[in-house]
């Protein structure tokens, strides 16, 4: 079996939500929905985003890409707070606020691990 390109799936080893855009072999290549950095996934890694995974995507896109944010009070605050730091030319105070935007993105991943 195989996917066809622009298909909805899952990378079962993280949980997000990927799209095809082509494959050879038993691997398969696949990018996070609206473009971004490509990579490849064991097939067996995959399975077929359901219906209401693939609705979620096309509200909101990002959610796709960060398993766990749209449940998630923190998230929204620490990008808030590295997107007015960013804006307002405090390179450090960014500089800061992206680690610990960071830090807190693996701790989903972590969560996501465990699961």
């Amino acid at each position: 079996m195989t996917y066809r390109n622009g298909a909805f799936v899952v990378d079962t080893r993280d949980g997000r939500i990927v799209q095809v855009i082509g494959g050879t072999g038993g691997r398969v290549h696949v990018r996070p929905p609206g473009g971004g950095t490509e990579w490849e996934v064991p097939f067996v890694a995959l399975r077929l985003a359901t219906s209401e995974e693939r609705a979620a995507v096309r509200r909101n896109p990002e959610t796709a890409r960060r398993p766990g944010i749209a449940d998630c009070p923190t998230c929204p605050a620490l990008k808030a707070a590295w997107w007015e730091a960013e804006n307002g030319g405090d390179a450090a105070k960014a500089g800061d606020a992206l680690v610990a935007m960071r830090r807190h993105w693996r701790s989903h991943m972590a969560e996501g691990a465990q699961a």
